[in-house]
């Protein structure tokens, strides 16, 4: 297939076959470079050569009911973590601090659980004010399924974003747990959007899904129309469910990415999770689809040195999007 052609044809409003979809996928390593170049294509058409850096806060880590298979934090996993109740607010700020100095554009406040406590709201909500009038950073909070009047109250506090990831495909849904529906994850991200705010949902790639799953995802993001999607690539951690599963290799991973960039052209599209295991010394061609990453540690892995992902932005040519107040006080 042509690729460049096809990209074009996107960049016109064409939505890309089935057949099309899972021919990234499928395609031979040797075409690998001429689908990133398609995607690449779309990429530099709506977000140029700009990179978005995010950075995690992990707010309150284990204590999860949930079943989730591919989660260190669930109930049924014996993954030795550390465990901790939900922080304050003056450890978040601590935080936001941290990542205002390191050019971090997006501050991302996460806590285990099904959803959120009033109490770990109010948290939330007194620290996402104060970070908005020193740091005017970007802030999405991801904090378990959620009501109507904790949407209302997180986006008057100035939350941007809200994160709830669908994970995988409906019907593989199952697979991953049981404790919880993929309508629930929906209706997540359905009332966040319902309440101004900016919805990001996305998905865990190999965890024994299916290329169609892989397809079929995307596509549920795409009408789900959430503005943000992190793509993570499955760190499979001892004492979880799927423990022991390796069926990802770095070539797959890029064709992946270009995958979501050709069905989500508009979209941010994160490289996240898991990336440098799966990537490994290919990450640097994961932003030619992908336009934003993870710096720093996840929630109980680590990820890549800060300094080395600078390092390959400003190998690869690219820039960092900075806030108003970064650009006041870096440039």
């Amino acid at each position: 297939m042509n690729w460049l052609q096809i990209a074009d044809e996107v960049i016109e409003g064409k939505i890309i076959s089935n057949e099309e979809a899972l021919a990234i996928l499928n395609s031979d390593d040797d075409e690998l470079l001429k689908v990133m170049d398609g995607a690449f294509a779309i990429r530099k058409h709506y977000y140029g050569k700009k990179v978005k850096l995010n950075m995690i806060m992990n707010a309150k880590s284990g204590y999860c009911p949930e079943d989730c298979g591919y989660c260190s934090q669930s109930s049924k996993s014996t993954a030795p973590i550390e465990k901790y109740p939900f922080i304050t607010k003056d450890e978040i700020l601590a935080g936001a601090k941290r990542a205002f100095d390191n050019k971090i554009g997006t501050y991302c406040i996460v806590a285990s659980g099904r959803g959120p406590t009033r109490k770990d709201v109010n948290v939330v909500s007194e620290a996402v004010t104060e970070i908005k009038e020193k740091y005017g950073l970007k802030v999405c909070a991801c904090l378990g399924l959620l009501k109507e009047e904790q949407a209302q109250q997180l986006k008057e506090a100035g939350v941007d974003r809200y994160n709830h990831n669908l994970n995988t495909s409906e019907r593989h849904h199952s697979y991953i747990t049981t404790s919880h529906t993929y309508e629930d994850r929906v209706n997540t991200v359905e009332i966040a959007k319902k309440h101004g705010i900016s919805p990001c949902s996305g998905a865990i790639i190999g965890m024994k899904e299916t290329k169609e799953d892989v397809v079929n995802i995307a596509r549920a993001l795409h009408q789900l129309d959430a503005d943000s999607i992190p793509v993570n690539f499955l760190n499979a951690i001892d004492g979880t469910k799927l423990e022991g599963t390796k069926e990802l290799n770095p070539r797959y991973c890029l064709k992946v990415l270009a995958l979501f960039r050709f069905i989500n052209p508009t979209k941010e599209i994160r490289i996240s999770g898991g990336r440098e295991i799966n990537l490994g010394s290919l990450q640097p061609l994961g932003l030619y689809a992908a336009n934003s990453i993870f710096v720093g540690d996840y929630l109980t892995t680590e990820g890549q040195e800060a300094n080395s992902d600078y390092r390959m932005l400003e190998d690869l040519g690219f820039e960092i999007e900075l806030s108003a107040k970064q650009e006041a006080a870096f440039c």
